[in-house]
């Protein structure tokens, strides 16, 4: 069953053809910008290469006639698999430039995952580009799949992406695409299960790409770096997006390590993050200065007017005008450490079903605990048990070959069930107070929905990750990962006993919040850090709720039945 079939048998709304299409918008740089840097590509060992516009449209074009060469026609899905790199995006453009539908995998999946998409999208043609484990990705890549090579990718013997464009004729012409047909087809991260083909068309790409420059006044005189996973729909939309649509400079990650360095050669003024990376970016500054001893010098003016700058310095954000947070609750505390460093975090809320455009806060009107005002041309309601319900021109077409689950989530009307909880003030603030399917029953009948907990024990400099839980249990427990900063103390045989006091004033002050029924019976400190690869974390950062509790279940028991507010696993 083909993309484009599947796309037929839905019916697609809210076109507006006057939105020029990301294709038109690459056309657009191309033409009247062709000597402009529009991609700075880490080569390793501190080298970079720079792209411009022009330079970029050779090598697209090139690769969608060698494309249409190799046999992909209009509406077949194509594959990629790669981290962030300039070839990513170009593929991207390459493979709609051809016909076809982009079809992005995260390169963080195991075999067997791999498989299971490349299988349910049928795709015939994958890109692989830089990963860490090819060798155990591999298996999952069936052998009639036509492989194509990037630069920096792992050895193999497919053909190579500089090959390709220095042999084939680029096309001449320009090829469009129409609004209604499907652009992609975007995997969710598996939170709760078998992942879902999220299929979005052009309209809806364009609809949401070009408000969102609207939203925040972005231009071509602005830089990003890409590092999260472009395969997510949050860095899809915030840095390919966006650049298209404003013609930013975006530069990439070369690693983990060289991170710091990349920061500061891009001088983000645009830069996206989730709350992990911004708590990550706290607990550095932590590590090097004392907090207590910090908050001291921030009350001193001319110091901390010089103590800030040079911290935003050392961050590489010293130059950012836009910050953005979300694919996450962020806290409070963490909100307003930043706010006091002089970068205001405006947070981002949407999901892969809508291409991540719902709700933003605006600079100066950001409210703690709240995830802002709909943005233009969204229509927000709420369902039954207070379930968030949102319409745009963005929501998706469907799932995949999936109507059933189609149904499910869409209502007749065309609302989309986000599956969380939430609430509206009357300026149509919208707060976010839980998800449905994770609010469950203690052994006493009452209802606990973990995420308001979770949320004020985030606010904890020693918290980085955590799960309430407490299905059929009298009172909820929390599971806990530390900061890094605190698992190398520990590793240095230092600290434990200062975290385990202030997790236990932590553990009053919370419960001193929560009704009865919500109290904590204690909280446990798990063993090192909750990671995609231990398999408790999705691509996409988010707890997988399931495998936690599996993983923890016999021990769950053990924990609730002793009287230490604070344990360690």
């Amino acid at each position: 069953m083909s993309a484009s079939a599947s796309l037929n048998a839905i019916s697609s709304t809210g076109i507006n053809t006057g939105i020029p299409l990301p294709l038109e918008r690459f056309y657009h740089w191309e033409k009247h910008s062709p000597a402009r840097i529009c991609f700075t590509q880490p080569l390793g060992g501190g080298a970079v290469q720079d792209i411009t516009w022009q330079e970029a449209g050779q090598q697209i074009r090139a690769m969608a006639a060698y494309l249409r060469q190799i046999g992909v026609k209009p509406g077949d899905n194509v594959a990629l698999i790669s981290k962030n790199c300039a070839h990513w995006i170009m593929a991207d453009l390459a493979i709609w430039m051809a016909g076809g539908v982009s079809v992005p995998l995260y390169p963080t999946l195991t075999a067997d995952s791999v498989r299971q998409i490349l299988e349910h999208s049928e795709s015939n043609y994958l890109f692989v580009g830089k990963l860490d484990d090819w060798p155990a990705m591999a298996p999952g890549v069936a052998g009639h799949i036509q492989c194509i090579s990037f630069p920096l990718s792992p050895d193999n013997d497919f053909p190579t992406w500089h090959d390709i464009i220095e042999t084939t004729t680029p096309l001449a012409d320009s090829p469009t695409r129409s609004h209604g047909e499907l652009a992609t087809i975007i995997y969710t991260s598996g939170t709760t299960g078998t992942p879902k083909g999220v299929m979005h068309t052009f309209n809806g790409i364009a609809c949401g790409a070009s408000q969102a420059a609207n939203i925040y006044d972005a231009s071509s005189e602005d830089r990003m770096l890409s590092y999260l996973p472009l395969s997510h729909v949050a860095e899809r939309m915030v840095v390919e997006m966006l650049q298209l649509y404003q013609g930013m400079h975006v530069f990439f990650a070369e690693s983990l390590d060289t991170f710091t360095q990349d920061l500061q050669r891009a001088r983000p003024t645009v830069f996206f993050a989730v709350p992990r990376i911004w708590a990550k970016f706290q607990a550095g500054v932590f590590a090097r200065m004392d907090e207590r001893k910090l908050n001291l010098l921030f009350r001193v003016p001319v110091v901390a007017g010089i103590i800030k700058k040079k911290l935003r310095e050392a961050l590489g954000l010293h130059e950012t005008r836009l910050a953005f947070s979300g694919a996450a609750p962020i806290s409070g505390s963490l909100l307003d450490w930043y706010r006091r460093l002089g970068i205001e975090i405006l947070e981002v809320y949407g999901m892969t079903e809508n291409m991540g455009y719902s709700h933003s806060t605006r600079q100066g009107e950001g409210r703690v605990g709240y995830v802002g005002q709909a943005n233009p041309q969204v229509e927000v309601k709420l369902g039954q048990g207070n379930e968030v319900l949102v319409r745009s021109p963005t929501t998706m077409v469907g799932y995949y070959k999936e109507p059933e689950k189609t149904r499910e989530t869409l209502t007749e009307d065309g609302f989309l069930r986000t599956g969380d909880v939430g609430v509206i003030d009357a300026d149509g603030s919208l707060k976010i107070t839980g998800r449905i399917k994770e609010i469950f029953k203690t052994s006493k009948g009452k209802y606990v929905a973990p995420f308001p907990i979770e949320s004020r024990l985030l606010a904890s400099g020693h918290v980085e990750q955590c799960c309430v839980v407490g299905h059929s249990m009298p009172q909820p427990m929390a599971l806990v990962a530390l900061a890094e900063a605190d698992l190398q103390a520990l590793r240095d045989g230092e600290g434990r006993e200062q975290i385990q006091r202030d997790l236990e004033a932590l553990f009053n002050e919370v419960n001193g919040a929560l009704d009865p029924h919500e109290k904590l019976k204690t909280i446990v400190v798990t063993n090192g850090e909750w990671s995609i690869e231990n398999g408790i974390m999705t691509p996409t950062l988010k707890i997988k709720r399931n495998v936690l509790e599996d993983r923890y279940q016999e021990r769950i028991e053990d924990w609730y039945e002793t009287k230490e507010k604070v344990q360690w696993e």
